[in-house]
């Protein structure tokens, strides 16, 4: 592709069209201009559009009705306009003080949410879906079946709610949690934006997990987000693929790979390649191999994830000498790579394990 076609594509970038508020659009995900707007359109003065874009995005405040600095008696006629805050329906703490919230959306559905705390960070693993509609077979996510996407708003919220809980400012956001993201675009890109734009957290500390769907990774670049792509392989051919993940079966392995490579000539941006290991599985000297083969020449990095357990599934994961043998192949292949150990393992809050249960 030409640099004429590139600087092309980046001016093709799709609207996000914002949705007119009324009584049953949720505030949470509206731009100043658009609160202002709607105040405005309430018979107030302009700048009260501020306070509730202040109050809602820096405050975290859940009711409309809560928002002192608004005269009493308007605030006694906006009850009936959501912010679009979810209810805390469970919340533990593991013993490396990550969390794991069970929201409770409007219509009753629970998706879960983890705070990841370190001394200089605060990670929200956020969700995109009830449920998720992959089955991956090692996940506990996807045993669990699909209901529906989420909304604008009720991915915003999963990130004011840790934020609120942690009294602490939230540094990074993992789109990790429940669901396929790149199944919920629209809504995903415009919860990034707001995250950005609004809740003030820098698009390149958000990091957007996919297992890959045809054609939507081409898509997602036309948004030209500076956010970190990560794309779940978990195996390095297409028979092993297909036996972990079933919808591979739709999408061979080098079709994913080619659009991947498109992905990072279109944007500029490495391309992160997640791959849990499991024992005598897909963690042999052999799949480290043909993994480097895949990747070689390839703007990226590669993270490996010793599997965390789940009762739905029989895998296990492997011991320090077979992840650093895999490890070691893939230095030698000149392939950068590194070992993420999951937070939360105790909480039933790690890296596959979501489930939106009490445990």
């Amino acid at each position: 592709m030409s640099s004429k076609d590139q600087n092309q594509f980046k001016t093709a970038s799709p609207a996000l069209q914002p949705k007119p508020i009324n009584s049953s659009t949720p505030l949470l995900g509206a731009s100043l201009a658009e609160l202002t707007t709607w105040v405005q359109q309430q018979e107030q003065p302009a700048y009260r559009g501020r306070q509730l874009y202040d109050w809602i995005y820096h405050q975290g405040v859940r009711s409309l009705t809560d928002i002192s600095v608004f005269p009493k008696q308007w605030r006694s006629t906006l009850a009936e306009f959501p912010i679009g805050r979810s209810t805390l329906h469970y919340r533990s703490v593991a013993p490396d003080d990550t969390v794991k919230y069970l929201l409770r959306l409007a219509d009753g559905q629970i998706i879960e949410t983890v705070g990841i705390p370190t001394q200089k960070r605060l990670t929200v693993c956020v969700s995109s879906q009830v449920g998720c509609p992959m089955a991956c077979d090692f996940c506990a996510t996807g045993k669990g079946g699909f209901s529906r996407n989420l909304a604008r708003h009720e991915i915003i919220d999963q990130v004011l709610t840790v934020q609120s809980d942690f009294q602490r400012r939230v540094s990074h956001i993992v789109f990790m949690g429940m669901g396929e993201p790149l199944l919920n675009t629209n809504h995903v890109v415009a919860a990034i934006k707001s995250l950005n734009e609004d809740v003030g957290i820098s698009q390149r500390s958000i990091t957007l997990s996919t297992v890959g769907i045809r054609d939507r990774i081409h898509q997602l670049a036309k948004y030209q987000l500076q956010v970190t792509l990560a794309v779940s392989l978990h195996a390095s051919n297409q028979v092993l693929r297909e036996k972990l993940i079933p919808s591979a079966h739709n999408y061979p392995l080098a079709d994913l790979l080619a659009e991947c490579r498109e992905y990072v000539q279109l944007t500029g941006r490495r391309i992160t390649f997640e791959y849990v290991l499991l024992g005598g599985v897909n963690d042999l000297p052999e799949h480290a191999t043909q993994l480097a083969q895949l990747l070689r020449g390839f703007q990226t990095h590669v993270n490996l994830i010793p599997y965390n357990p789940i009762r739905e599934a029989d895998y296990h994961r492997p011991n320090c000498h077979r992840i650093q043998a895999f490890v070691n192949i893939l230095k030698q292949q000149q392939i950068a790579v590194s070992v993420r150990y999951s937070r939360g393992l105790a909480a039933d809050a790690a890296c596959g394990q979501l489930r939106a249960t009490k445990l």
